[in-house]
Order: C-alpha cells, then structure tokens, then sequence
C-alpha cells in the first residue's frame, strides 16, 4: 500500500501544480486583456483627439483666409477712396 499511497501523492501535487498553473495562466491572459483594452482605448482617444485638431485647424484657416479676405478688401476701398480724393 505504501508505494499506492506515493503514487496517489504525487497524482495529488501534480493536479495542485496543474491547478496553480492555470490560475496563473487565467490571471496572465486577463491582465493582456486589460492591458489590450486599454490600448485600444487610448488608440481611439488619440485618433479622436487628432480628428478634433485638424477640424479646429480647418475651421481656424477658413475664419483666418476670411478676415485677411476682408481686411484685403477694406484696404483697397482705402486705397481707391484716398485715389478719388485726391483728382
């Protein structure tokens, strides 16, 4: 019975080990997750910061181009007005 009794023992630590193991392995594959998850999270975050940037920029040119329109423009009127001031 002795050498049933080892035999036994050791299936026992083996399934223990296996048992540890796969806890490991189940706590090493959620923290990926996470981790993934959270990359992923920051990917769209950036992105979505990057497309608010370039909107902001696009919008800040066109007022931009706008007002050196106008101011073009009121310039030459100046221009023109002192020009027919002055005959």
């Amino acid at each position: 019975m002795n050498g049933y009794s080892e035999i036994e023992r050791e299936k026992e630590n083996l399934i223990n080990a296996t048992s540890i193991s796969l806890e490991q392995l189940e706590k090493s594959k959620n923290e990926t997750l996470y981790f993934e998850k959270q990359r992923a999270m920051n990917q769209v975050r950036q992105r979505v910061f990057q497309q608010a940037v370039r909107g902001a920029l696009g919008t800040l040119n066109i007022c931009l181009n706008t007002e050196l329109h106008f101011r073009t423009i009121r310039a030459n009127i100046g221009i023109l007005g002192s020009l027919e001031w002055k005959r």
